[in-house]
């Protein structure tokens, strides 16, 4: 992730929490006023989001000094410290909020994605994660999905085309499909074709045309994936997607994708348990 995307979501974030001030803090901590705090789990879970928490405290009072103790990725107990602060009180509890929902969003998110991955374990799929994010949240949390082991899929509309239903719709037929890589591999050499069928009639037709680099397969029973698997053209590789749940993805494994795309890592993620405690002195 950019620093500057970084900045941006960050600054956000904290005008919408602080506004015109922490009036709370204002009337109720003297400024001088010295602290030492740590960011604590609440529950097991895979960490991420901890250098963007760390950037909160940062930017409300270079001053801070911070003290990053667990990495993105780490699997956490309850109990574990991700990172300390010291230095001013006022300014550790204007950051507070918002540099726990951060850590707690993402660490959500890594922590949803290492349960599926840990699911597939041995088979080889490599689980995908989409582009059901947050507003504006996209790209911590693909790096939240990659810190819980999930594997990124294209960031947006720019750096991968992907073909699907309403595309072959409004194509209007396969030689309109046709037109369009070749429109592709002419004005983006380089970008990589996904396109996505429904049916083991359209996976054929996808797999004899030249350019197409993934096909997904989307909401296709496991009868329907194994046959997609048996007559895979050599170089394609196969996406399962739709309505993967924990209980449903080892089976889906099984049939011989090569990935499985799981929009639930990011879009249903539940918030992971951290709280800001102050130590005594």
């Amino acid at each position: 992730m950019s620093a500057e995307c970084s900045s941006d979501i960050i600054d956000l974030a904290l005008a919408e929490d602080i506004g015109s001030g922490d009036i709370t803090s204002e009337c109720f901590v003297t400024p001088d006023r010295q602290a030492r705090a740590m960011i604590v789990a609440r529950c097991e879970c895979v960490l991420a989001g901890v250098s963007v928490a760390a950037e909160v405290f940062r930017r409300v009072d270079p001053g801070l000094q911070i003290q990053v103790l667990r990495k993105d990725g780490d699997s956490l107990d309850a109990g574990d410290i991700a990172l300390r602060i010291e230095g001013r009180a006022g300014p550790i509890l204007t950051a507070e909020r918002t540099a726990l929902n951060f850590i707690q969003r993402l660490s959500g998110v890594a922590t949803l994605a290492s349960t599926y991955v840990s699911a597939v374990a041995g088979t080889g799929v490599k689980i995908l994660d989409t582009r059901k994010t947050t507003p504006g949240m996209r790209t911590l949390e693909k790096q939240a999905a990659a810190a819980g082991g999930a594997t990124n899929h294209r960031i947006g509309l720019y750096d991968m085309a992907m073909v699907k239903d309403n595309h072959l719709s409004a194509a209007g037929s396969v030689d309109s499909l046709r037109e369009g890589i070749a429109r592709l591999k002419s004005l983006h050499p380089g970008v990589k074709l996904e396109v996505e069928v429904d049916t083991i009639d359209q996976l054929r037709e996808v797999l004899a045309l030249d350019g197409v680099d993934v096909v997904l397969l989307d909401n296709m029973s496991l009868t329907m994936l194994r046959e997609a698997v048996a007559i895979r053209k050599p170089g394609v590789l196969l996406e399962a997607s739709g309505g993967v749940t924990l209980e449903t993805i080892g089976a889906i494994a099984a049939t011989g994708v090569d990935f499985i795309s799981v929009g639930a890592i990011t879009h249903s993620a539940a918030a992971a348990d951290f709280a800001l405690d102050f130590q005594e002195e």
